[in-house]
């Protein structure tokens, strides 16, 4: 077996024994941070510390700090940092940073550690692929990710609320509750007029007090009726009035301009070699001086 997962076996048995270990939750997407018990001043490098991560047995056991360096071997190293107090910072976390992460230090030949289980809630639509854009309803599923030694969750630590904090349970108006099957509990939520509504997802320990909990507001929109309220033709705003009184005005503009150069057109004085020929004389239609008729012999 790996010097690693030697390092986590001793670690379990001791916390068998003294059970020193903390429960730390968080929701996809936030950030934890998982203190290493020093003091900001002791050792800003933390050369002396080692974060060890493990989410199923002591064989799946991984270096994230070694000597107060990162190692930079996976994907999730680029959201891992240390602060001054060498405690373990996760950012944007997923349900794969979910799990037990370790901290051990050796000052003067003296070794200390501090473990953390990281669990991980997340809600997403059920199965992945459905569109609240486009269905009238969906399964919501929310998901407490934990280290594999936790077993399962109790039946009913994962409960719904809709908006006025009211625990769903069985059928409703606008959704139905499917129960809890291990670590997840599923929800099917209707499209309703007036709003697009917000549901909670808690988990709760065995009296009943809050561990963790995250909001979900599913949107639909779509060919389906939708849940956000359309423009209300009783109030119009003031823009819209303006740009249409100007876009009326330049119409009328534009009609009197062509009115104008047609009537224009219709007055112009005719040409000057414009005659007409009545029998044996030539007249001319214009005003001006004319020439003495002139006799046909």
């Amino acid at each position: 077996m790996s010097l690693l997962g030697l390092i986590f076996i001793s670690v379990l048995q001791f916390e068998g024994i003294s059970g020193e270990i903390k429960n730390l939750y968080s929701r996809a997407g936030h950030y934890a941070i998982l203190s290493c018990g020093r003091e900001s001043s002791s050792d800003p490098t933390c050369s002396h510390v080692e974060w060890f991560y493990n989410n199923r047995d002591p064989s799946h056991t991984f270096t994230k700090v070694s000597e107060g360096k990162l190692m930079l071997d996976s994907v999730r190293a680029v959201r891992l940092s240390l602060d001054t107090s060498c405690s373990l910072i996760i950012k944007n976390i997923t349900a794969e940073d979910a799990g037990r992460y370790i901290c051990w230090q050796e000052d003067y030949g003296h070794n200390t550690h501090i473990s953390t289980s990281l669990s991980v809630l997340t809600i997403s639509p059920s199965p992945p692929d459905a569109d609240p854009k486009r269905d009238a309803e969906v399964t919501l599923e929310c998901s407490l990710f934990r280290h594999i030694d936790l077993h399962h969750c109790p039946q009913i630590s994962i409960r719904w609320m809709d908006e006025t904090r009211t625990v769903l349970l069985g059928e409703g108006e606008g959704y139905k509750f499917h129960g809890q099957k291990n670590c997840s509990s599923f929800l099917t939520v209707k499209r309703q007029s007036g709003h697009n509504r917000r549901y909670t997802c808690q988990v709760v320990d065995e009296k009943n007090n809050v561990e963790i909990e995250a909001d979900y507001t599913p949107v639909f929109t779509g060919d389906h009726q939708s849940d956000t309220p359309g423009p209300d033709s009783t109030n119009v705003p003031l823009s819209s009035i303006m740009t249409t009184l100007r876009v009326a005005g330049l119409i009328l503009m534009i009609v009197i301009t062509v009115l104008v150069i047609r009537g224009t057109r219709s007055r112009k004085p005719p040409d000057d070699d414009n005659v007409c020929v009545d029998g044996d004389e030539v007249s001319y239609e214009n005003d001006e001086a004319r020439p003495a008729a002139t006799r046909l012999d």
